[in-house]
């Protein structure tokens, strides 16, 4: 069987275009509930279970059902969770604004590379649309939303990873088949997302997640490398290949389809 042309690039964002977890979404949470008064912390090993859910009001409902699930039964819970998240999402944007988070190693290289090559790109995340905004204003390039061509994100979808809703959503926005694309996650609820739509995935692995399970991936790697620094091959066949560029993409990706 001829393989199908690589099309189009599918990125998802919190740990996959910048480690953001640990060091954003975890100190503006923390953030969020001081300033309203509550004595709830995540440290990083707690966040890190957290992590387990995915989407930022589902995080937090998730936490109240483990240490304060009487919470749960007051009136108006729900609107006091979106609050919340509200006042955490404004307090990653500072954040991100004040280049906090700078993109993992190999991430705009490869954007400019996919963009010059004439591939397409797109964005299935959970994180809200505001999120992806700030991040790729301030850590890839002002304007560089617009290189997007979809972008995928927040309750765009009612089941959130790892159900595929999002990356179905975006490839019939695109209207290519999943054949035709490459995914590039970093969560095994993100692969398993990637994977439920039919999606081959890269997976670049960092600090949450270099436990869990990536059997069904492509390739997994430590990031996607630089002309200086080679990734890490941690599973998978990456041949000679020191970096993911559109070359070894393209070689992957036919491998993947054949």
């Amino acid at each position: 069987m001829t393989p199908v042309p690589l099309q189009a690039l599918i990125f998802d964002v919190d740990g996959t275009l910048a480690d953001t977890e640990q060091d954003g979404h975890r100190i503006a949470f923390n953030g969020a509930f001081e300033a309203a008064g509550l004595d709830w912390h995540w440290d990083v090993a707690r966040y890190g279970e957290l992590l387990a859910v995915t989407g930022g009001k589902e995080r937090i409902r998730y936490y109240l059902t483990q240490s304060h699930p009487a919470l749960l039964d007051e009136a108006g819970i729900d609107e006091r969770i979106a609050q919340l998240h509200k006042a955490k999402t404004a307090l990653y944007s500072k954040l991100v604004a004040g280049g906090a988070l700078p993109l993992r190693p190999g991430v705009a290289r490869l954007i400019a590379e996919a963009r010059a090559a004439g591939l397409r790109l797109a964005i299935a995340t959970t994180t809200t649309p505001e999120n992806v905004a700030i991040l790729l204003e301030h850590s890839l390039a002002p304007g560089s939303s617009a290189w997007f061509e979809v972008i995928g994100a927040g309750d765009v979808v009612p089941a959130k990873k790892p159900a595929p809703d999002i990356y179905q959503w975006v490839l019939e926005r695109l209207q290519l088949p999943a054949s035709a694309c490459l995914a590039f996650e970093d969560s095994e609820n993100g692969l398993r997302a990637a994977r439920g739509a039919g999606l081959t995935t890269i997976v670049t692995v960092n600090p949450y997640t270099e436990d869990q399970d990536f059997g069904d991936a492509e390739i997994v790697l430590s990031d996607l490398g630089t002309p200086t620094a080679a990734f890490h091959c941690i599973a998978g066949d990456a041949g000679t290949a020191t970096q993911a560029n559109i070359e070894t993409l393209r070689r992957w990706h036919a491998r993947s389809t054949r």
